[in-house]
């Protein structure tokens, strides 16, 4: 398995990448965001380990252009910021996970074999029409549409929804929705998961008559035809 690690603080690259040594990974370190993306057009890598803010080109430029060319490729973004429209940017430019520094070098391990597992198991969606009343999703275009009205998602966006389809007619609490849906544990300290269903039920629910996306009080969402 091989790692590009884009960070600027060298200290902190040195001690990621010797940590991803030790556990039998190669590496390769980029100290800005042009240089990040670059080496990603260049080269296959099975994981790609981020900061935010970088000379040159900032984190989230260059995950939204590396989306554009390597739209498999896990990415973890790590971040001294912290809030939840901080994690909804990140996940937005197409990060499948987020790291708040400090952080403990265990639990970074952890995410990172947790998305080469779901990468190596063939996790990702694969083509073909998932439809449910009258929505209809394309895996194969990631495109959506409801009534013949097409709608435009994000990319965690399409993931969630394409979640809650393919789970639908049952509770799916917050904490299920997290490790599906962004590989992650639920931090009960925001609520991202809430914010991401808010969006979501308003491009798909909101200018139809028949209202999919349901809330359970103390419980979590369902996805279902009242």
């Amino acid at each position: 398995m091989h790692i590009l690690i884009v960070e600027d603080d060298e200290r902190l690259a040195s001690l990621i990448k010797r940590v991803l040594e030790e556990n039998a990974y190669a590496s390769t370190v980029a100290y800005d965001g042009a240089m990040g993306l670059k080496l990603a057009r260049q080269h296959d890598y099975d994981l790609i380990i981020t900061d935010v803010v970088l000379p040159k080109m900032d984190g989230i430029e260059m995950c939204k252009a590396i989306r554009n060319i390597k739209p498999d490729v896990p990415i973890i973004m790590l971040t001294a910021l912290g809030t939840t429209d901080d994690k909804v940017e990140g996940f937005d430019a197409g990060a499948d996970d987020y790291l708040v520094k400090p952080f403990d070098f265990r639990e970074l391990q952890v995410r990172i074999r947790a998305l080469l597992k779901r990468g190596s198991t063939g996790g990702r969606a694969s083509g073909f029409l998932l439809t449910y009343a009258d929505l209809i999703i394309n895996n194969h275009t990631k495109t959506v549409s409801r009534s013949g009205v097409e709608i435009n998602l994000t990319p965690k966006e399409f993931k969630l929804l394409e979640y809650m389809v393919e789970n639908c007619d049952r509770v799916l609490s917050r904490t299920e929705i997290a490790e599906k849906v962004w590989g992650t544990h639920f931090d009960t300290g925001t609520n991202f998961i809430d914010v991401y269903v808010n969006y979501l039920r308003k491009k798909i629910d909101r200018d139809f008559e028949v209202k999919l996306i349901h809330t359970r009080p103390g419980m979590g969402f369902i996805f279902k035809v009242p």
